[in-house]
């Protein structure tokens, strides 16, 4: 007789686990996924408090700009922060350049609407001491969200980027 205690160990395959449809378990739970992040990003523009990350820049007049540095747009009901680049042609700018779209302003004429297919748009008009800008931001159900700029000495420039999620 043998004392000790004796250990069989067994291996499987993943030929000898029984046939589920992991395909659609996967799917099922990226759509989940994706259906989660929906309602957080149209619970984020529903409370009026939005940061949006910028990671491109597209000048009416050139090529698109990959931007590295951490470019945002935020808004606070009616408050607006600004702080984006500007690239193009300005057809009158104050002595030295100015500073671009980087700016903390009140929001005038802002309307926020919600278009089909579950994205939300929000214009809005800000006047600064450098210049008077549009803004149309169009929020994606998956998060990305497209910035129109349209200044009044200035030439359009559009942005890309991304709803902040972990908004603090």
């Amino acid at each position: 007789l043998n004392d000790s205690a004796t250990t069989e160990l067994y291996t499987f395959s993943q030929h000898d686990a029984l046939p589920i449809s992991g395909q659609s378990l996967f799917a099922q739970s990226k759509q989940e996924r994706k259906e989660q992040k929906e309602r957080v990003v149209r619970e984020i523009v529903d409370s009026g408090r939005i940061k949006i990350d910028v990671d491109r820049a597209v000048p009416m007049a050139g090529r698109s700009v990959n931007l590295t540095s951490p470019y945002s747009l935020e808004i606070h009901g009616d408050s607006i922060l600004s702080y984006l680049p500007y690239f193009g042609r300005a057809y009158s700018a104050p002595y030295g350049g100015g500073e671009g779209l980087t700016f903390k302003e009140v929001a005038a004429e802002k309307e926020q609407t919600s278009e089909k297919k579950g994205s939300s748009e929000i214009k809005f008009r800000v006047k600064t001491k450098e210049d008077v800008y549009m803004f149309r931001v169009e929020v994606y159900p998956n998060g990305s969200v497209t910035i129109n700029v349209t200044p009044v000495n200035k030439q359009a420039i559009t942005f890309y980027g991304d709803v902040a999620l972990d908004l603090k």
